[in-house]
């Protein structure tokens, strides 16, 4: 009937005027404000909402990159499309649902890695409407620590390099000397590798031989991480003032005074004739004082470099036991292996005559090092087991570097390779440094001035002594003359010799 025919007419009217309404229900998408910070190798949530509040589980939900199609994850039909994924994200990610009746999801992206950091973009659809809202991800990671090392002179001053690796994104390095005082002057080069982690080499000249400890620090500027590592620079590391140039500044800063001198007199004596007789006195005296202050300067100039007091190896050793594997020199400052010994079970040891207990000491050590030499230099803690065969090693009381099996090695915990020629060298030359308070023990390849080891801080109690060990081989260890010191800070007892 027409009456029917009208009736059925507004019912499908109505029902479209419905769904129409129901498909372009609109609403907005909403994504953290701030960065969000991953570290890397772990994983991170990208979340996103929609407002007002409603079920997105009918929705198709989408995170990408730049573009559309660079799809990191899509839900749609209640299921994860995996077939527009990229590659780089397959098998990395997931929904978390459990809020999804409320509007809101989250992709999680596990074993985060250099490339996930940047902008996304997550895109809620439902019917013919969506919207859309960007996010950020800052990626972070701390490397390793950093590794300084000596290489040599350079100008008037000491190169030190410091080296780190593994850092994302691009570290920041500061150089401080042992008051915190930053350092503004030094080079730094960044590259990338495969993975885009960030390697830096800073390099800094340090001048004043008097700073003492420089520490280089890496930050992270996203996390906000800091790794550090301090070295100090000996004083006879510093090249050494000429004489002759010290005596040449001397004599011709003192000449301008003269010169300067004489021109005051000279202007003087043209106005004021009364006076020529006081003035010429004057410029006596001021003469006199110049010379004075000349020689004193010379006889400075001779002392330049000698920032530490030098101390004499004495002629007493002990030689309880070890008699047969070892022989003492006349001198009493060099101990070599007899080449006709068998190998023995037993480690043969000597000690630095008198202990330390405080400040900061450095000396040095020939070794001449012969086929299938086995030795080992450094530090020893008083009290410790030194009979038979021990293990050398920070734990046992020992900071120790060596010549084993053919290599040479840091006695850490487990044996540390060291970068050393490997081929035995004929002669090498070691400098040994000892801060007692700030637990530092490091050695010096003093042949090319290179660092060769630090070990990490170590809190020392009680007194060390100068080690030596000397285990196999055609070896000798001898205390170089002249170079037993005590630094200018160290307040402790004096280094007098060697004994077993």
């Amino acid at each position: 009937s027409m009456e029917g025919s009208c009736v059925l007419r507004c019912f499908y009217v109505c029902s479209s005027l419905t769904l129409v309404s129901v498909s372009t229900e609109e609403f907005t998408v909403i994504a953290p404000p701030d960065p969000i910070v991953a570290v890397l190798g772990g994983e991170v949530l990208l979340p996103c909402r929609v407002s007002p509040a409603m079920s997105a589980e009918d929705m198709e939900l989408r995170w990408f990159r730049s573009k559309f199609s660079e799809a990191v994850f899509i839900y749609q039909d209640r299921l994860e499309q995996k077939e527009e994924q990229m590659a780089p994200y397959a098998g990395r990610t997931s929904l978390v649902r459990d809020l999804l009746i409320q509007g809101e999801a989250a992709v999680r992206i596990q074993n985060v890695n250099v490339s996930d950091n940047g902008l996304y973009t997550c895109f809620f659809r439902k019917g013919g409407f969506y919207e859309e809202a960007s996010l950020e991800l800052k990626v972070a990671g701390v490397g390793s620590a950093p590794q300084v090392r000596i290489t040599g002179p350079e100008e008037d001053g000491v190169r030190v390099v410091c080296t780190a690796s593994g850092w994302f994104p691009k570290p920041q390095v500061q150089w401080r000397d042992l008051s915190g005082e930053k350092f503004l002057a030094f080079s730094e080069a960044h590259t990338q590798d495969a993975e885009g982690l960030f390697s830096v080499e800073a390099a800094l000249v340090v001048r004043d031989s008097s700073v003492g400890n420089v520490t280089c620090s890496i930050l992270n500027p996203v996390l906000g991480q800091e790794k550090a590592m301090a070295i100090f620079i000996p004083e006879p590391f510093f090249p050494q003032a000429s004489p002759w140039k010290v005596a040449f500044l001397v004599s011709l800063t003192v000449l301008v005074i003269l010169l300067l001198g004489a021109g005051c007199y000279t202007k003087r004596q043209h106005s004021m004739k009364m006076q020529v007789r006081g003035e010429k006195e004057t410029l006596c005296e001021t003469s006199e004082q110049d010379r004075q202050t000349k020689e004193e300067l010379l006889k400075d100039a001779g002392k330049a470099g000698q920032g530490s007091r030098l101390l004499n190896v004495a002629a007493d050793w002990r030689k309880e036991e070890f008699q047969t594997y070892l022989v003492v020199s006349h001198e009493k400052t060099s101990v070599t292996w007899k080449a006709s010994c068998v190998n023995p079970a037993d480690q043969c040891s000597v000690l630095g005559f008198e202990g330390i207990t405080s400040g900061r000491c450095y000396w040095e050590v020939e070794i001449r090092n012969g086929d299938q030499s086995e030795w080992a230099l450094g530090v020893y803690r008083e009290g410790m087991n030194r009979k038979g065969w021990y293990r050398e090693s920070p734990d046992k009381g020992f900071w120790v570097v060596g010549r084993f099996e053919r290599g040479y090695y840091a006695c850490t915990e487990s044996l540390t390779l060291l970068s050393l020629m490997q081929a035995p060298h004929p002669r090498l030359r070691v400098g040994v440094f000892l801060d007692h308070q700030e637990g530092d023990v490091s050695f010096y390849n003093m042949t090319d001035g290179s660092h060769i080891f630090s070990f990490p801080q170590a809190s020392f109690s009680g007194t060390l002594f100068p080690y030596f060990m000397i285990r196999s081989g055609d070896v000798s260890l001898t205390v170089q003359p002249g170079w037993l010191r005590v630094l200018p800070s160290c307040s402790g007892d004096r280094l007098l010799g060697l004994w077993l």
